[in-house]
């Protein structure tokens, strides 16, 4: 699925690079390489008044709008991405128009340039969650605002986010200001690491969060508990012991005068992203944000709860009423009720932040959107509630903050106070007639697709978006029923769920590999707000491109060595998942190399290699009869390249492990 997005700061996303570019930047396309934007822009001007072709001027002018994407000033932006339309780049620089047009809150322009951008790829299907979005935000901007908001005089021109309450009147932040520790920068944004910082909202002085903490590595996003004995926060690491860059939530405790060397929780596995760790009233649950493989996709939310021993038990993934297909992170806990962003609900631009509640069945409510001026069309986190923060009137119910990244801030990432007033009564209208018996329904609508590619008859093309599938079939099981539906000329298929039940299912039409999915009712309450909840799933059914070598991504090999590395163990499962649901065809594994070192050696490397891949997958449980590994060698490149003048990029493009189906 195409989507857009960006990194809203590394601490949750990517993998770390404790290096620093030192090489004299001396082309705007280098420049967005190193995230060098401010510099790129200056660059890639000049280029563009040089540039004589149109498709020269759209390349250069879609490089420009990114540039002041990242630079979070969404109308340059604008202007240069329907420039680079218009100057024939196509239709990325249509989605990143609609896209920056939205986070603009040009909701009415954003919404037509959506649909047109569906018919531009062929698929109205794959914006309409997006148009539909941009009218409901704009009803949203024309409603009374519950609350009011103003920016902090704290915040800098670097990033400031995540709060969280202290001792005192006082907040830890997370930061990447020059005064973070280490002498490093960070690549992505090219400030300093990210760290905690103290701030004291009486005199909006902001110093180093003492203790050891802080390192290195980028850490942010913290909690403590009700006596500030106990700090949980989000570090990652940039190597070493972890093996990989990844994000893990770390625990220190009061020792002495000072914190306690910090130590990651024990049910953390290798390879998972963890962050934005929130506890509960009782200190007894933690919630927090894990991109685990089993969840429901992107970041979701999942808690875990302390046992007896103090240590905490195994996460359990929190229900599909809260967690979407898309990203779901930055928890915090008021008591019953939970403050979460997400980008997968109907929201008003990037992440919004939303509430639920447990109800009296144990299940949590229908999240609800808090609508601007709390949310915008940009990036909205880290909500906290204050409740002794002073009030001014007695109108006011409670104030607290929260962060964003809308364009009228200070700097990047933007820490806000927000008060909560009480609204005005509504006038009720009388309802003459008796209050009918609440029916409760919850209610899926399943899509099964298949991609739309650049290139029609490469699958190693750019994937376009998504189109209904007509005609696929989708078994349908749970518990001990099943049934088959077929799907109509909008690949849709409809279901009424039972409750605290789990459903799975298997889609297939001929020519395609069959996929599935699954959805629980689990944990979804009755809620009476919204009696009748709907949800909607989709299945990606692959065209089957007989003896067509497909690339698989991620999959990377240490120099002179064929084991198969635990970064490529995800994308060899996928691959071994597909083959048990498709048990009646066989595949080739392909190895390629680049044109560096001798045709002999380069052959006995690749055919290594590829058995490496086919052994993987039979220790997965695939019948060796099923597999065949083949190494091409430097024999077939990808990249049209003279060897001792191909690039780096073009050598890894060359190094690629690939798979076909043979029969």
């Amino acid at each position: 699925m195409i989507r857009y997005s960006y990194i809203l700061f590394a601490l949750l996303f990517v993998a770390l690079s404790s290096c620093t570019y030192t090489e004299k930047v001396r082309d705007g396309q280098t420049a967005i390489e190193v995230k060098q934007y401010a510099v790129a822009l200056e660059l890639l001007q000049k280029e563009y008044e040089k540039s004589k072709s149109r498709v020269e001027k759209g390349r250069i002018a879609f490089k420009i709008g990114e540039a002041y994407k990242n630079l979070n000033q969404s109308d340059l932006a604008i202007r240069w991405y329907k420039i680079a339309y218009d100057n024939q780049y196509g239709w990325e620089s249509l989605r990143e128009y609609a896209f920056a047009l939205k986070q603009a809150e040009r909701y009415d322009e954003a919404a037509r340039a959506f649909k047109d951008l569906g018919i531009e790829i062929g698929s109205p299907y794959e914006y309409r969650r997006e148009i539909s979005a941009c009218q409901i935000a704009q009803g949203w901007k024309d409603l009374r605002p519950e609350y009011e908001v103003e920016v902090m005089g704290f915040n800098s021109s670097r990033a400031e986010y995540a709060p969280v309450l202290y001792k005192g009147n006082q907040l830890v932040i997370t930061s990447d200001r020059a005064n973070s520790t280490g002498d490093d920068t960070y690549n992505w944004t090219g400030n300093a690491f990210s760290d905690l910082f103290l701030v004291d909202l009486e005199s909006n002085t902001v110093s180093d969060f003492t203790g050891p903490l802080n390192t290195e590595d980028n850490e942010g996003t913290a909690i403590f508990n009700s006596d500030y004995t106990e700090v949980y926060f989000t570090r990652c690491f940039g190597g070493g012991k972890w093996d990989a860059d990844h994000c893990k939530i770390m625990r220190s405790e009061v020792s002495g005068n000072s914190w306690s060397i910090p130590q990651p929780l024990s049910f953390m596995e290798e390879g998972i992203n963890y962050g934005g760790p929130a506890l509960s009233e009782d200190g007894q649950r933690l919630y927090f944000s894990a991109d685990h493989p089993d969840g429901w996709g992107g970041h979701d939310l999942y808690y875990s709860e302390r046992q007896t021993d103090g240590t905490w038990g195994p996460p359990q993934l929190m229900t599909r009423v809260i967690n979407t297909e898309a990203d779901e992170m930055f928890p915090f806990v008021d008591k019953d009720t939970l403050y979460f962003s997400s980008r997968g609900h109907t929201g008003m631009g990037g992440l919004d932040i939303f509430k639920t509640y447990q109800l009296q069945s144990r299940g949590w409510a229908s999240p609800y959107n808090l609508k601007p001026p709390v949310n915008s069309g940009s990036d909205d986190f880290g909500y906290i509630i204050d409740y002794n923060a002073p009030r001014q009137d007695e109108d006011v119910l409670y104030s607290g903050y929260f962060t964003s990244r809308r364009e009228e801030g200070i700097g990047n990432d933007d820490i806000y106070r927000f008060t909560k007033r009480k609204l005005p009564p509504e006038e009720v209208v009388q309802d003459e007639e008796p209050p009918k018996e609440i029916e409760y329904k919850l209610l899926l609508k399943g899509f099964v697709l298949e991609k739309l590619y650049e290139v029609p008859t490469d699958p190693n093309s750019v994937v376009l978006g998504r189109k209904p599938l007509p005609g696929s079939t989708v078994q349908i099981q749970f518990g001990p029923r099943k049934e088959e539906v077929t799907v109509g000329e909008d690949g849709m298929f409809e279901l009424e769920l039972e409750e605290e039940a789990d459903y799975t299912f298997l889609a297939a039409k001929e020519g395609y590999l069959k996929n599935d999915a699954a959805f629980s009712t689990r944990g979804i309450g009755r809620d009476p707000n919204n009696p009748v909840q709907e949800f909607e799933i989709e299945i990606v059914l692959d065209r089957i491109f007989l003896d067509k070598e497909i690339r698989l991504e991620n999959i990377y090999y240490d120099f002179d060595k064929a084991n198969i590395r635990e970064d490529a163990q995800p994308t060899l499962n996928e691959l071994a998942r597909n083959l048990e649901l498709n048990p009646d065809i066989r595949i080739q594994l392909g190895s390629h190399t680049d044109c560096r070192g001798s045709s002999r050696y380069n052959q006995d490397l690749a055919q290594r290699r590829a058995q490496a891949a086919v052994d993987y997958l039979i220790s997965q449980g695939i019948d060796p009869d099923r597999l065949v590994a083949f190494g091409y060698g430097e024999s077939e490149p990808e990249a049209d390249c003279i060897c001792n003048r191909c690039t780096e990029e073009e050598h890894q493009i060359n190094r690629r492990t690939t798979f076909k189906i043979i029969e």
